[in-house]
């Protein structure tokens, strides 16, 4: 098993770009803002499938507020690589957010269409805030305008795997985030 996975990974060349000390570092950090912004509150995060899913287990392990985690599929690109510019609920929260304070915990914005979309979605069912937190942000490919309160990395315009980040549903357990190189 353990050859099939290394056979796997050195099919693509994959150049480090942040590594799992950095990540976790950075994780560390972000809990600790977010214990400061939620003290003696209660926090809901909405974690973003499936990439989210990553950063939402390792980030909800060092806050110390009350939490609660559901999860949400969401697209924007249906079938294809490039955004449609709307958004599709492939799966919707299992629990009501009203009167919460949600954080919504995506793996990767780029575009912006999907937050852009969905942060008024959720508005409507009564939440007491709505914030969000990225991994990773790729601000240069920008399409709407999002307000990110909690952002990992800022990076170029990479297609980055690993950490939840995904090629065609592979990559995603590596514990560190890297860029396919053509």
């Amino acid at each position: 098993m353990l050859s099939q996975k290394k056979a796997r990974i050195t099919r693509m060349k994959i150049k480090k770009l942040i590594s799992k000390r950095k990540i976790n570092k950075r994780i560390r950090t972000i809990a600790r803002q977010i214990n400061r912004d939620y003290a003696g509150q209660e926090l809901l995060l909405v974690c973003i499938l499936k990439g989210g899913v990553f950063y939402a287990c390792e980030l909800a392990k060092h806050i110390n507020v009350p939490v609660e985690i559901d999860f949400m599929k969401v697209s924007s690109y249906g079938r294809g690589t490039t955004s449609k510019g709307s958004i599709d609920i492939e799966q919707d929260l299992s629990t009501s957010i009203e009167n919460k304070n949600v954080l919504i915990v995506e793996d990767i914005i780029d575009t912006g269409i999907t937050l852009s979309s969905l942060v008024p979605i959720l508005k409507e069912h009564g939440p007491a805030s709505v914030s969000i937190t990225t991994l990773l942000d790729k601000p240069s490919r920008r399409k709407e305008n999002v307000d990110v309160d909690y952002v990992g990395f800022t990076i170029d315009d990479y297609f980055v795997v690993g950490f939840g980040l995904d090629y065609d549903q592979k990559y995603r357990e590596l514990d560190y985030v890297g860029v396919v190189e053509k």
